[in-house]
C-alpha cells in the first residue's frame, strides 16, 4: 500500500500542470459546498427560531378534532371551552418536558382610526405566557413602546405598516371591528401600546397583536381555537415526537378528541423556503459533482494513455489487473485529498472574511435586514472530505479499468 502510495504521488507530481488544474477544481468545488451548506445551515437555524419563538408557534399546537378543516366555518363548534382549555392544559403541564402550555384565539376585522379603516389580523394571547415563547421582540426587531399587558386590557401592539397607514402613534385610541360567533357586529376600543416591525412583508401591515381576554370579548367567547406548547428541550425530533405521542394518548385518556400540528407544519413559509434551499443545493451539488467527475477522468484518461507502456511493463513484471486499477484509483484518491486540503483553506479564508464584515442583506418577503452569516459545521466538513475522496476515486477507476483490459503486448508496443 506504502508503495502504491509513493508511485501515486510520484506520478501526480510528474503530471504537475494537470494535476494542479484537477487540485484546484475539486478544491474550489469543495469550498462552494460547504460554504453554501454553511450558510444553509444558519438559515435554516435563524428560520427555525423566527418559526418557533418569533412567529410565536411553539414547538407545537393542539387543536380539537377537525378544526383545521373546519374550523374557520364553524369555529364556535371546533374550538375548546373555557373548562376544556384548563383541563387539557392541566394534563399537558404534567408533562416533565413541557416547559410552557399556553392558549391563543385568532381573530380578524377592522381597524379603524376615526377616519379611515383597513383589515386586520390577530392574536389573542396571554402576555406573560407569550413574552417566555417569543422573548423580548425589541432584541430582533425596530419595536417602539410597550409590550401587551394584562391589566391594560384594551390595549394593542400593531404592525409598522398597519401604523402608518392609519397614521397611528403609541398612545394613539382606535376601534376594532369584529363579527362574534354568532354573527353579530361587535366593536371595542383598542389602545396603541406599542408598534413593531414584524419582519414579513405580508403581514407587516395587517398584523395586530391583542390580549387573550380582550380576543375573546371581541369575539364574544370565552374558550381558544389552540393551545400552544413550548418543551424544554424541542429541537431534538426525537425528543418532541415522543413528547407529542405520550401527550395524544394522556389527552385521549381524558375523552378529549384533538389533534397536533409541530411547528414546521404550521409555519408555511418555513417549509417553502426550506424546500427551495434544498432544491438549489442539490443543483449546486450536481454541478460540482460534473465538474470533479469530468476533471478527475480527463486527468486521469491522459495519464493512462502516455503511460500504457509503463502499464504493460508492470503487467510483464507480474502485477495483476486489479494492481493496475488499484494504482490509479489510489492517485485519484490523493488528488481528492489534496483538492479537499485546498478547499479547506479556501473555505476557511472565506469564512473568517464574512465572519469579520459582518454583511447583511433583505431577503424576499423579509422587511428586516439579515446579516449573511456562514456555519461552521465540522461534520459537514469532514463528510465533503469523505465524498470529495471516494468521488474522486471512483472517478479515477473508469479510465484504469479501461487500461487493464489491454494485453500486455499490447500496451508494449502502444506508441
Amino acid at each position: 500500500m506504502f508503495m502504491w502510495l509513493t508511485i501515486s504521488l510520484r506520478n501526480i507530481l510528474k503530471n504537475g500542470r494537470r494535476s494542479l488544474m484537477t487540485v484546484l477544481a475539486i478544491a474550489l468545488g469543495y469550498a462552494a459546498i460547504n460554504l453554501f451548506q454553511g450558510y444553509v445551515h444558519s438559515t435554516y437555524e435563524g428560520l427555525t427560531n423566527a418559526a418557533i419563538h418569533g412567529e410565536g408557534l411553539g414547538h407545537f399546537a393542539i387543536f380539537r378534532k377537525g378544526y383545521l378543516e373546519q374550523g374557520k366555518l364553524h369555529p364556535e363548534k371546533f374550538q375548546f371551552s373555557k373548562e376544556e382549555v384548563d383541563r387539557i392544559s392541566a394534563i399537558v403541564c404534567a408533562e416533565r418536558d413541557v416547559q410552557l402550555v399556553t392558549p391563543r384565539l385568532s381573530v380578524s376585522g377592522i381597524l379603524s382610526n376615526g377616519k379611515n379603516s383597513t383589515i386586520f389580523i390577530s392574536e389573542g394571547l396571554v402576555p406573560a405566557e407569550d413574552v417566555e415563547i417569543r422573548g423580548d421582540l425589541s432584541k430582533y426587531t425596530s419595536f417602539t413602546g410597550s409590550y401587551l399587558d394584562e391589566r391594560e386590557r384594551t390595549g394593542v401592539v400593531i404592525g409598522a405598516e398597519l401604523a402608518a397607514m392609519l397614521d397611528l402613534k403609541v398612545g394613539s385610541d382606535a376601534v376594532i371591528l369584529s363579527n362574534t360567533y354568532t354573527g353579530m357586529a361587535n366593536a371595542l376600543d383598542a389602545k396603541v401600546l406599542g408598534i413593531y416591525n414584524t419582519g414579513n412583508t405580508a403581514t407587516n401591515d395587517k398584523m395586530l397583536l391583542m390580549t387573550y381576554r380582550h380576543a375573546q370579548d371581541l369575539v364574544d367567547y370565552s374558550g381558544a381555537e389552540r393551545l400552544i406548547v413550548l418543551l424544554r428541550d424541542g429541537r431534538n425530533g426525537k425528543n418532541l415526537a415522543a413528547v407529542m405521542e405520550r401527550l395524544r394518548k394522556s389527552i385521549s385518556d381524558a375523552g378529549y378528541d384533538v389533534e397536533m400540528k409541530t411547528w414546521n407544519e404550521l409555519s408555511v413559509f418555513y417549509r417553502q423556503v426550506k424546500n427551495l434551499f434544498d432544491m438549489i443545493f442539490l443543483f449546486i451539488f450536481l454541478i460540482v459533482l460534473v465538474i470533479v467527475v469530468m476533471s478527475v477522468v480527463n486527468t486521469m484518461s491522459m495519464s493512462v494513455m502516455e503511460r500504457t507502456r509503463e502499464i504493460g511493463t508492470l503487467r510483464a513484471l507480474g502485477l495483476k489487473r486489479f494492481g493496475v486499477k488499484s494504482l490509479f484509483a489510489t492517485e485519484g484518491a490523493l488528488l481528492g485529498i489534496l483538492g479537499s486540503a485546498a478547499g479547506s483553506i479556501i473555505f476557511f479564508l472565506v469564512y473568517a472574511a464574512i465572519t469579520a464584515a459582518h454583511p447583511t442583506y433583505i431577503p424576499p418577503g423579509s422587511s428586516n435586514p439579515v446579516p449573511l452569516r456562514v456555519d461552521l459545521v465540522w461534520s459537514v466538513l469532514v463528510r465533503s472530505v469523505l465524498s470529495m475522496t471516494v468521488l474522486a476515486l471512483v472517478a479515477a477507476y473508469i479510465p484504469a479499468k479501461r487500461s487493464a483490459k489491454m494485453t500486455i503486448v499490447d500496451a508494449l508496443g502502444h506508441i
